[in-house]
């Protein structure tokens, strides 16, 4: 049995209150595909590790929970405010991953923001770079979603991450961005059950 751990970053700082709806609907999308990947690939083990963060929390909503586990979110979950410590909550998943996965696994990193970094107090960029360097030698996937006011291509690969991809902050942009998002997870499940890779910088590819 082939395991695949899914790791969720969601930026859950004050300027993702224009979008929060659609967010919220996101998280709960990608949760249920990978419920469904896991009925369609049933020698696919999907856990699934889910952290929200602004400055005031980095909440782990989901520790290494298998997929029938990862329940939608309500309303009262998901709720925007302060800043954007996104190094610390990137940190805190990929130590969480690391900890749990060993080099047999497949590991799926996704990072959704609307912000960059401004309040990290664990994690510099020189760190998350050499740790997303590190795992991606080991076949770990990292992918980072960000809104159209942000350079997100610079982003990704001050972080070292080859799959990026930007939304336009709206309700239509954002609902583009999970189904662009669901599509491609699922392509990349079928890649893991065939024993196949992705190509590098690939994982966003328009089929």
């Amino acid at each position: 049995m082939k395991r695949v751990f899914n790791l969720l970053v969601v930026d859950e700082s004050g300027s993702m209150e224009i979008i929060r709806k659609q967010a919220l609907m996101g998280i709960n999308e990608t949760l249920e595909t990978i419920r469904k990947i896991e009925k369609a690939h049933q020698d696919l083990e999907q856990r699934v590790t889910l952290i929200t963060f602004d400055s005031t929390h980095k909440k782990l909503f989901y520790d290494n929970v298998a997929a029938a586990d990862a329940r939608s979110l309500g309303a009262r979950d998901y709720c925007p405010g302060g800043a954007t410590p996104l190094y610390d909550a990137i940190g805190m998943g990929i130590a969480k991953i690391n900890a749990q996965a060993t080099e047999d696994d497949n590991v799926l990193v996704t990072i959704i923001t609307d912000g960059e970094e401004n309040c990290s107090e664990e994690y510099n960029l020189g760190m998350i770079k050499n740790l997303i360097e590190k795992l991606k030698k080991q076949g770990w996937t990292f992918t980072f979603i960000g809104t159209d006011n942000l350079d997100v291509e610079a982003m990704a690969t001050d972080m070292g991450i080859d799959n990026h991809l930007m939304f336009e902050e709206n309700e239509e942009g954002t609902k583009e961005m999970f189904a662009r998002e669901k599509k491609s997870r699922m392509r990349y499940s079928a890649c893991v059950a065939l024993g196949e890779s992705m190509p590098t910088g690939e994982y966003f590819d328009k089929e």
